[in-house]
């Protein structure tokens, strides 16, 4: 999902399915400032001498830690006034919560949701890619 790529073009008409949205749950913030500080943070800095320890920290701090609403870049406020359409495959997964799926969902006025669990049974995968497929023939000019 593209939240910033999103956020520059909310009144555009391409379709949004952001498949399962990231988000916070209690206690959930620093499970992804600390897998992404050890993550991609070392590996970033060995490649660029120019982004150093602090840098990634400050970065991580403000997307996960001192930002945070309910979805990582965006607040419940963007997401209510977006009118692209938007699917939402929900999980609940700590780093894709359910509830946060539905908030989405209620939140954003052209939001559609698949079914949940999805992910459960290959009847289930189908009809979540049935569900994709026919939102983007709805929402998608043609080629």
């Amino acid at each position: 999902m593209n939240r910033p790529l999103q956020r520059r073009s909310k009144d555009l008409p391409p379709p949004w399915y952001p498949n399962s949205a990231s988000g916070y749950t209690t206690g959930g913030r620093s499970l992804f400032y600390h897998r992404n500080h050890e993550g991609w943070g070392p590996e970033l800095c060995a490649r660029r001498p120019d982004v150093t320890p602090d840098t990634i920290d400050a970065f991580l701090d403000r997307m996960y830690l001192s930002n945070a609403d309910f979805v990582f870049t965006v607040t419940r406020d963007f997401v209510r006034e977006c009118r692209t359409p938007i699917l939402v495959l929900p999980d609940d997964v700590p780093t894709h919560p359910y509830a946060v799926a539905m908030k989405t969902v209620d939140l954003a006025p052209n939001a559609e949701v698949s079914i949940y669990p999805w992910k459960d049974s290959q009847d289930h995968i189908n009809e979540a890619v049935g569900h994709v497929r026919n939102f983007l023939s709805t929402h998608c000019p043609p080629r």
